[in-house]
């Protein structure tokens, strides 16, 4: 029987704390939908999205009505392009056909983002990956709803330094395609080490070709629940502290895993997982940092930091997968600077570096993300940072990710305001000592020793 009292904590979470259902996302394979054909292969892939994800957004909005909880974004992730369009594309602009395809039927069908445009080239690039990394500046800019994803390490193969510099131009080509909209494109576009199949989150999600035919993934975020139950163990001791944000993870998650399942029987569809990540938004009270402040720092980067995000991220697992058996995509606290207001406050004024989110990233869900840069830092440098990033994903054995947004025609000091959940930030200074010999060497980055594990 369901106790009144949980009723009311039900509402307050909801009315006053911010929870939600960040996305239900249906992952798609577009394997069947291989043809060398390319207008064969365009509206194959139209039908099958549209056969299978037609009622998503309204089943997605039923559930946000019957049980009281919003479900923010309704969304798709397919298979990666690169291995879809290989048979038929013989030109960056045949990818270009295809994200278009994407784009339009994702707004035919009324969802908020398609994820998928993506190559894995964490060992080596195909002709059709190197196709479609370099149609991702035009991609970007002739689409809304697209987002992009290249996976350039793992921690089993290593870090493809010659994708990696690649994408350095990739970005700020990107930037230059959608200058006009504040360098907008950069925002869909993200790099990883060691990405997982199922994530349901953008602008990285994919559907792993080791996955079934079409599945529900569901990310739950809940920062504001998590802050708001900090608040009555002010001062109390680190144990109870974490037993705090775990049971605060298990009640989050569960709402999670009802919604999940409950999609999966309305759509007909296999349930994946939950991702019980805490994605934070530009709403005030819907913030990590706000969650780092409530446990004692002045603001996100002052030291101690990176220890207190690590409770969180830690504490956060460990509830979530007593609440689901299927506990799967990113899972952990994701640090946006952007998306999060508190987190681009803390930035705005000082106490939040770059190399201070890239000491976070170590012990965080992700990576350097929604991160605002002066629009004139050199490509070689951007491809430092994603160097960076990589290494520590490949080393400590997890994913890593890098978003970062090159805004063209302003620089430190400007603010850039994308709207929405994008949100908005000031411009981050970037060490400005060159990378240039190191990033132009070219060829792989071994694994290192521990990944032999057969």
């Amino acid at each position: 029987m369901v106790e009144l009292s949980e009723v009311f904590e039900t509402y307050e979470m909801v009315s006053h704390e911010n929870l939600d259902v960040r996305t239900i996302t249906m992952g798609i394979s577009l394997l069947d939908c291989i043809d060398p054909d390319l207008d064969a292969l365009c509206a194959k892939i139209h039908d099958k999205i549209v056969r299978l994800a037609g009622r998503l957004v309204e089943v997605g909005d039923q559930l946000g009505v019957e049980f009281g909880v919003p479900v923010i974004n309704k969304r798709v992730s397919v298979t990666p392009i690169a291995i879809v369009g290989g048979a038929a594309c013989r030109s960056p602009a045949d990818f270009v056909r295809i994200a278009e395809t994407l784009d339009a039927t994702a707004d035919e069908i009324g969802i908020n983002f398609i994820g998928g445009y993506s190559a894995l080239v964490q060992k080596g690039m195909t002709p059709a990956d190197r196709m479609l990394i370099e149609s991702i500046p035009e991609a970007l800019a002739k689409t809304e709803r697209v987002c992009s994803s290249i996976s350039l390490g793992s921690t089993r193969t290593g870090i493809n330094m010659d994708a990696v510099r690649l994408m350095g131009d990739i970005v700020v080509r990107a930037a230059e395609a959608t200058k006009d909209r504040d360098s907008i494109g950069c925002a869909k576009l993200v790099v990883f080490c060691n990405p997982p199949d199922d994530n349901p989150f953008m602008a990285g999600a994919f559907h792993g070709v080791t996955e079934a035919d079409h599945v529900i993934n569901v990310g739950v975020s809940g920062p504001g629940v998590v802050r708001e139950a900090l608040t009555k163990v002010r001062g109390r001791s680190f144990e109870e502290l974490c037993e705090t944000i775990k049971k605060t993870a298990f009640k989050v998650t569960r709402v999670g895993q009802l919604f999940a399942k409950e999609a999966s029987k309305r759509l007909d569809t296999p349930f994946g997982i939950v991702d019980l990540s805490l994605a934070p938004t530009p709403a005030v009270g819907d913030s990590i940092a706000d969650i780092i402040h409530e446990m004692g720092m002045e603001y996100a980067g002052a030291p101690g930091t990176t220890a207190a995000l690590a409770i969180l991220n830690d504490q956060v697992k460990k509830g979530g997968v007593m609440a689901s058996s299927y506990v799967g995509g990113l899972s952990g606290a994701f640090i946006p600077v952007t998306e999060d207001s508190a987190m681009a406050e803390a930035a705005e004024i000082g106490a939040l570096t770059l190399e201070k989110l890239e000491a976070m990233t170590c012990v965080c869900s992700v990576g350097l993300d929604m991160i605002a840069v002066p629009g004139d830092v050199p490509a070689t440098s951007i491809a430092g940072i994603i160097a960076d990033e990589m290494a520590i994903g490949m080393v400590n054995q997890k994913t890593t990710a890098v978003r970062i947004i090159p805004v063209i025609g302003k620089t430190v000091g400007d603010r850039v305001a994308f709207g929405g959940l994008l949100g908005d930030a000031g411009i981050m200074p970037v060490n400005r000592y060159d990378c240039a010999d190191f990033v132009n060497r070219g060829g792989r980055i071994p694994a290192p020793i521990h990944s032999f594990k057969n």
